[in-house]
């Protein structure tokens, strides 16, 4: 795609703006966007996805979730391949497949906050997902039965058993 201003270089930058409720994007090259004051302020160099990015990879969860023997952020370092977890956040990339095992618990936050979850429940293929779709609406029932248990509805938590155990009988054995 090219830059919407000059139509010489590429659009390296996407802008979506919505003032009083009206929408408009555009499509500029970083030099077009420095000229129109399009930037976002503070970032030097053009704006990246990383330093977009690093900021949510510096928030720490609470200290109470904290164990009095966990590592601070600064000490975190992958022992395959030797990235610091302050490397990995302004890079924005990990080193090694271990890294994962390394960064785990630092990683669930993060995940949490960019997502909004630490699970995934986008679409399921119908035809391949018949499996997802059960264990899905078994973790459904299940959480309903919970709350039906909490409110001491308990019929209506036995019909919820039941419904749970039928569909068990339907999973294929993994």
């Amino acid at each position: 795609m090219q830059c919407q201003e000059c139509g010489k270089r590429p659009a390296t930058l996407h802008f979506t703006k919505i003032v009083n409720g009206e929408k408009t994007e555009f499509h500029i090259c970083e030099a077009c966007a420095r000229e129109k004051g399009e930037m976002i302020p503070g970032t030097t160099g053009g704006f990246s996805i990383h330093n977009l990015l690093s900021g949510l990879m510096d928030f720490h969860p609470g200290v109470q979730g904290q164990s009095a023997n966990s590592k601070q952020p600064e000490n975190l370092r992958c022992e395959e391949c030797g990235l610091t977890y302050s490397q990995f956040s302004k890079i924005g990339r990990f080193g090694c497949s271990s890294c994962y095992k390394y960064f785990n618990d630092r990683l669930d936050p993060l995940f949490k906050r960019v997502h909004g979850n630490t699970v995934h429940v986008g679409k399921v293929p119908k035809r391949a997902g018949s499996h997802i779709q059960i264990k899905r609406k078994l973790d459904d029932l299940r959480r309903e039965m919970q709350y039906r248990i909490l409110q001491e509805e308990f019929e209506e938590a036995a019909e919820l058993r039941d419904q749970i155990r039928e569909l068990e009988k339907n999973i294929p054995a993994e």
